[in-house]
């Protein structure tokens, strides 16, 4: 029988509702930029979610273009998003991609997977996102979070993020290729953990072939 994805992921969109959104669709509904996304994914990587939102703040609020981010210089970019993990190597490639940014693309963010893909310290989960939550484009973003539930709910079968990206947007129906990160990372940062996940309070547990599981391998 096919899957009902509308009745599966509509009961996860209730039940996140009233979840804490992922610091970069946090930074979206405060910034609204594709910008501000490229930057808060940025310094996303390997870091909390607390830590991602206060540091792309920090940054946000004194670097809303490319060109001002460029002014600060590297030491002051690395101080403003500190503890971010990788803190000096990410402030090394914000300011790489800012320099890009304003002698290749006029100082705006490319709405092309390769061309962002191109850039420092951008692999294929960060430039999704960004044509997701930055631009409104399909993509369909795999973070730790998208993989770990694919997997465990059997949706595809995959050990690696990129092959679960490939193999996922051959089944999900492109209006759920946006949401489906923010849904999943609320999601399995509540519920779905990687850790003894919270099965009996899991609205979509009669279809999850691995429930109870005590962790995703």
């Amino acid at each position: 029988m096919p899957r009902d994805w509308d009745r599966e992921l509509a009961a996860l969109e209730a039940l996140v509702r009233s979840y804490p959104e992922p610091s970069v669709n946090e930074i979206k509904s405060i910034n609204g930029t594709p910008w501000s996304v490229l930057v808060s994914t940025i310094i996303s990587l390997r870091t909390k979610d607390a830590v991602t939102l206060k540091s792309s703040i920090n940054l946000l609020s004194l670097a809303g273009t490319p060109q001002d981010l460029m002014n600060l210089g590297e030491k002051k970019v690395a101080g403003l998003i500190y503890p971010a993990g990788f803190y000096n190597t990410k402030a090394a490639n914000l300011i790489q991609i800012a320099h890009i940014l304003i002698e290749s693309h006029q100082g705006q963010v490319p709405p092309d997977k390769e061309t962002l893909m191109s850039l420092p310290g951008v692999g294929l989960k960060t430039a999704n996102l960004v044509l997701g939550v930055g631009f409104g484009i399909p993509a369909l973003c795999v973070d730790i979070h998208v993989h770990r539930i694919a997997n465990r709910r059997g949706w595809i079968s995959s050990d690696k993020p990129d092959l679960t990206e490939k193999l996922l947007s051959d089944i999900l129906p492109e209006k759920w290729w946006i949401p489906i990160n923010r849904l999943l990372v609320s999601y399995g940062q509540i519920i779905c953990t990687p850790v003894s996940p919270h099965c009996s309070t899991c609205p979509v547990n009669e279809d999850c072939p691995k429930i109870g599981v005590k962790k995703f391998r």
